[in-house]
């Protein structure tokens, strides 16, 4: 099975060695896992892949090949007690769902102050205490609109105003194979053509006209080579939501780099705050300063936000609305001068154009940015924003 695996994933272009391979064998045999499918995952993981920047392939190719396998054969071993699954999430009707509090942001951390120096044990279901699968508006793996998640995965809402943990994200993958070369073609309508540099291409038509003009003696003629001369600024939303649009988010990401001769990249979370970064391995201790990137790159530079805007509405017009910090200014101050500074201004978001009227935070990033400059993340949204960013330009 192992060894099927392992050529697999060579043929999905990761490259693993049979040396990695003999030492996940040799960690299975000294049951470092149990027969889970995802401690596996994990192990494997670890083992065999050496670039972050493959994870993303690793994961596709391994969903495709253990599809439908729940845990490995021939690994015999008892699930702890702690390993059983959370409650399942309750199923409340949309009329049991409006009936639900939702707290003012101050209110919201006035009873989790409350919630902590009370609660003595560990609570599941329920309306009131810091547990899973209830309603409460602290924990994790229940429903509230608005809430504080405190361990655990989202159950699907991602309307929490707070995250409490650290969470870890991928680097989007600049090598991933296009399915369609149509992203790039809607990217060549924002090009800009300019020969820069030192002399290094062949002027054929200059080397004939010199030629003849020197009676027959060959003159040859150099010319810089023609390169794209625009410049984009790339902010690119990641975790979170934003896992849901990896694909489409990597294929873009390939293309632009495919396109764009002077191209800088950034991550950010949800909204643009004081703070980004260029590495997600690196995001928490190597950090860029937004004001200093504004005071780098010139007004010659579009601007181009990537992300699904879907975030607590906090998040952009709240002081102190970060799900993972402390932002001293709210995010709408912070997309103000950033739009302020680059007058071209492009957001591609990857969820629906029909959804949008449904979130409020959508609504909110639009308003700061304008209306008319989000598109959705499909060819003819591609299509119609880099329209609008070479007209622009003028």
């Amino acid at each position: 099975m192992l060894v099927d695996f392992f050529l697999h994933l060579k043929a999905r272009q990761i490259p693993v060695s049979t040396q990695e391979l003999l030492a996940l064998l040799e960690a299975l045999q000294a049951r470092l896992v149990g027969p889970a499918l995802d401690d596996f995952y994990l192990l494997a993981r670890t083992l065999l892949v050496k670039d972050e920047s493959h994870y993303d392939r690793f994961d596709r190719a391994f969903g495709e090949y253990f599809k439908g396998i729940e845990q490995l054969p021939g690994l015999d071993a008892e699930i702890p007690e702690d390993w059983l699954r959370l409650a399942a999430r309750r199923h409340l009707s949309e009329e049991e769902r409006k009936k639900l509090e939702q707290l003012s942001y101050e209110k919201i951390f006035e009873r989790l102050r409350e919630r902590l120096a009370e609660q003595k044990e560990r609570h599941a279901g329920g309306s009131k205490w810091i547990g899973t699968g209830g309603t409460s508006p602290f924990g994790h793996g229940g429903y509230n609109p608005a809430g504080v998640r405190i361990g655990g995965d989202s159950a699907g809402n991602r309307t929490a105003i707070k995250v409490w943990e650290q969470r870890a994200y991928r680097n989007l993958d600049d090598q991933v194979e296009l399915g369609t070369r149509n992203i790039k073609v809607a990217l060549r309508r924002l090009r800009r053509f300019a020969r820069q540099g030192a002399a290094s291409e062949l002027d054929l038509d200059g080397t004939i006209a010199g030629t003849a003009r020197n009676g027959g003696w060959l003159d040859l003629h150099l010319r810089p080579e023609r390169h794209n001369a625009v410049k984009v600024l790339l902010f690119l939303d990641v975790g979170g939501s934003m896992d849901d649009h990896i694909q489409v988010c990597e294929e873009l990401f390939s293309a632009a780099r495919a396109e764009f001769k002077h191209l800088e990249h950034f991550y950010f979370h949800n909204c643009v705050y004081e703070h980004v970064w260029r590495d997600n391995r690196r995001r928490h201790d190597q950090r860029l300063s937004t004001l200093d990137l504004i005071h780098t790159y010139g007004r010659d530079y579009t601007l181009i936000f990537v992300g699904d805007a879907t975030m607590s509405p906090y998040e952009v017009d709240h002081p102190g609305g970060s799900v993972e910090h402390w932002n001293e200014e709210s995010g709408a101050v912070w997309l103000q001068r950033l739009v302020a500074a680059w007058p071209r201004v492009a957001w591609l978001n990857p969820v629906g154009e029909a959804y949008w009227q449904y979130t409020p935070s959508i609504a909110a990033i639009r308003r700061q940015i304008g209306d008319e400059r989000m598109f959705p993340l499909t060819l003819d949204g591609l299509e119609r924003a880099m329209r609008r960013l070479a007209s622009a330009r003028g």
